[in-house]
């Protein structure tokens, strides 16, 4: 008989590649479709359902820069930079 190792990975995490030097918290759920409008997203970060970096965030104007971390609903994106045109 054969044994199977089976592993659980985490999931992927989602480059969300920007130009500028940061990005807002607000800006970025919605700019990765992860918050429909700009309400949805402020509401999603004052009930506490968006991580930085591993900590739960409150601050809708949290500047991230390339190497931060966000996660929400199981998903991780993760801010790169990418070159201007």
């Amino acid at each position: 008989m054969m044994k199977v190792r089976i592993t659980k990975r985490s999931a992927a995490e989602i480059p969300v590649p920007i130009v500028t030097e940061y990005i807002k918290l607000e800006s970025l759920l919605k700019l990765c479709n992860a918050a429909g409008s700009g309400g949805m997203a402020k509401n999603m970060i004052q009930n506490e359902d968006v991580k930085v970096n591993g900590e739960v965030c409150t601050m809708r104007g949290k500047k991230l820069r390339p190497g931060d971390k966000v996660e929400f609903m199981g998903t991780t994106y993760l801010v790169t930079a990418d070159e201007p045109l």
